[in-house]
């Protein structure tokens, strides 16, 4: 059964020694109040799905620390996070849009988190293996311009993962993609989420997104969560006007 509002769960680590995520938060976008308390365990992708302003992605950015709480904490592991700045919280982010740079190759965006650390050419080395597993060795050379969205998208989460972050944040994975190509590129994403194992957030507005991507679905409605379950589960036990006419017109 779905559950309609109330208190998080503590996170298990239910896939190896992976860390789960714990988050509980208030923070503010605009005029909007944002609340939101869940736990992702690893290897249980989580999708937060809601209306445009609802705050969806203001959830991930205080995950990733690019925006300032109000009050809460987010912990991995059991360890808090929320005092620590972005590059220290082991957690990787695709944005919406990729954010590859643009003046450098494939190769050398999927070697930014190890050129980080040491040189140059220590981190082209340590980008191979990540240009073998995301397919983008015949495009290494190439510029983010060059490539197709299927293709930046897998370049961008090449780049995300080669940092080897606890926890994976996805901003609207399929929006940036051409329609007729977005049944092949979610099933290409959802391969690449369940390798990488850990805990994992996506967000989206689609609820053939959270089918294919995600274990379970949280809703959020103008900054509140109003639902969460699996999508069968809020399917068969819709909360809110919206979670009915947003899956009337998945089902249209």
């Amino acid at each position: 059964m779905s559950e309609r509002i109330g208190p998080a769960a503590r996170p298990t680590d239910a896939a190896g020694d992976r860390p789960g995520l714990e988050v509980s938060v208030a923070l503010s976008f605009g005029r909007t109040r944002i609340a939101a308390a869940f736990d992702v365990q690893p290897g249980r992708p989580l999708a937060i799905i809601g209306p445009n302003g609802a705050g969806k992605s203001s959830v991930l950015s205080a995950i990733a620390g690019l925006v300032p709480l109000d009050s809460g904490q987010i912990a991995i592991g059991g360890r808090r996070i929320d005092a620590l700045p972005p590059e220290r919280r082991r957690v990787g982010v695709v944005f919406q849009d990729y954010v590859l740079f643009p003046h450098l190759s494939v190769r050398d965006n999927v070697a930014f988190a190890a050129r980080m650390r040491g040189p140059r050419s220590a981190a082209r080395e340590a980008a191979q293996p990540w240009l073998e597993r995301y397919d983008l060795v015949s495009l290494a050379d190439r510029l983010p311009a060059e490539l197709s969205g299927g293709q930046r998208q897998r370049a961008a989460l090449a780049r995300t993962l080669a940092a080897e972050p606890d926890v994976l944040l996805l901003d609207e994975p399929m929006s940036a993609l051409d329609v007729e190509v977005r049944a092949d590129m979610r099933a290409e994403l959802a391969t690449h989420v369940r390798e990488f194992g850990g805990a994992t957030v996506l967000v989206t507005h689609s609820p053939a997104d959270a089918a294919r991507l995600a274990d379970s679905v949280l809703v959020l409605e103008a900054g509140r969560v109003t639902q969460r379950g699996t999508l069968d589960e809020i399917r068969a036990d819709p909360a809110t006007p919206y979670v009915q006419r947003m899956l009337a017109a998945s089902d249209a």
